[in-house]
């Protein structure tokens, strides 16, 4: 069996980084290094102030360490990392360029007000599982050992059970509409005409 130490650097490398940043962020505003408002999406301050790095910040804080926290983190190292090691292996800049589209997506998503959230993280980690879920369709899931189902339905799931349990409809629905969006692009459009609208950019490259 693998130690912590192991077990983290076999990780892929952006499913890695990002849970790791979400990690430090969520550690240094419990430390109070910084207040969350100084890396949340406000969209006035963005474009009257020039704080452009809250189009960037306000994906790594996934909440206070609690429960939610830790399944939020645990969903990346589950479904990011068998992502980037199934589906994008060797494939690390379109992995990287579905996240990126997700982001962008959300940050046009919540210039709606109905939408707007200060952190869009959650959204962003809900797209993983949406995207994973229609990767690996057939995959038999257990949710919280309350009942087994197959993967193609976990995203519309895990929404019914945040809002059971009184949590917000907008961040996981914003996940599955940015997730919809990138998979009809780049899978379901070329299989049925064999013309890809979304190429991941030779920027993204290294």
């Amino acid at each position: 069996m693998s130690s912590p130490a192991e077990y983290y650097h076999s990780l892929p490398p952006i499913s890695k980084a990002y849970g790791t940043m979400c990690l430090l962020f969520t550690a240094a505003y419990q430390l109070g290094i910084f207040d969350v408002f100084h890396i949340a999406l406000v969209y006035k301050l963005v474009f009257s102030h020039f704080q452009v790095w809250r189009l960037f910040t306000n994906f790594f804080f996934l909440g206070k360490f609690s429960i939610n926290f830790g399944i939020r983190l645990l969903m990346i190292a589950r479904y990011g990392v068998q992502l980037e090691k199934g589906p994008f292996e060797r494939h690390t800049a379109d992995f990287l360029w579905m996240m990126l589209f997700g982001a962008f997506c959300m940050l046009v998503l919540a210039a709606i007000p109905i939408f707007w959230a200060p952190f869009l993280g959650i959204s962003l980690v809900f797209m993983l599982v949406y995207v994973w879920s229609r990767e690996f369709p057939n995959a038999q899931i257990n949710i919280y050992g309350l009942v087994t189902l197959k993967a193609f339905y976990l995203p519309w799931a895990m929404l019914g059970l945040d809002v059971i349990f009184g949590s917000p409809l907008m961040p996981d629905l914003m996940g599955i509409i940015a997730g919809h969006l990138y998979y009809f692009l780049t899978v379901l459009h070329p299989l049925a005409t064999g013309k890809t609208l979304l190429k991941t950019p030779r920027l993204v490259y290294p």
